[in-house]
């Protein structure tokens, strides 16, 4: 056993391994953070894309009250005039008015809400999807952080002489930090559906 952890061939395999191992965990982690920021930026973006919808759509709303309260204003004494403000109702006002379950329903609110609702829900997604990214960085660097204390004792190990104990010691301690770092990467490492 102490000629196998000692044995040349065996420190330059883990080495290689290893540096393999720890430099793969560095690449996926940062094609994680990435992402992280690639979806952080497209939820903000949709966010406040979702609120100037909003801000527009309370005008939009604020511009039919004025339109269905000058409607209601002139539609007994002067239909001509009722007809140029019933006109210019919005879509949303119109379906509300044909259905005639009161003008102001929730139908008319969803509909004009629709955009930055759509807008809300797809910022909320990318929130979401960032989040399990950072996630994702963040068990990645764990992976690299063990796999790289590993390389550091298989390192010093092999500067150490063939018969030296601690040279076992630690080419012993790098072997466990790979077994580590590969249950680490495959029991603790998220992976994303995006």
């Amino acid at each position: 056993m102490k000629k196998f952890f000692s044995n040349e061939i065996f420190l330059g395999t883990m080495i290689a391994i290893l540096s393999v191992f720890t430099a793969f965990a560095s690449y996926q982690g940062a094609m994680s953070d990435s992402e992280q920021n690639k979806y952080e930026i497209l939820g903000m973006q949709q966010l406040n894309d979702g609120n100037a919808e909003y801000l527009r759509a309370n005008q939009d709303i604020t511009q039919d009250y004025n339109y269905f309260d000058n409607w209601y204003l002139n539609v007994d004494e002067r239909p001509e005039i009722a007809s140029y403000y019933e006109e210019n109702f919005s879509e949303a006002l119109t379906a509300a008015f044909e259905r005639d379950q009161g003008v102001w329903d929730d139908d008319y609110y969803n509909e004009m809400y629709a955009d930055a609702t759509s807008l809300w829900d797809e910022s909320d997604t990318n929130f979401d999807l960032a989040s399990q990214y950072d996630e994702r960085g963040d068990q990645l660097q764990l992976v690299m952080l063990i796999t790289a204390l590993g390389l550091a004792f298989v390192a010093w190990a092999s500067l150490l002489g063939a018969e030296s104990n601690m040279r076992v010691f630690f080419a012993i301690l790098g072997a466990i930090a790979l077994v580590a770092g590969i249950i680490t990467y495959l029991t603790m490492v998220p992976s994303i559906a995006a």
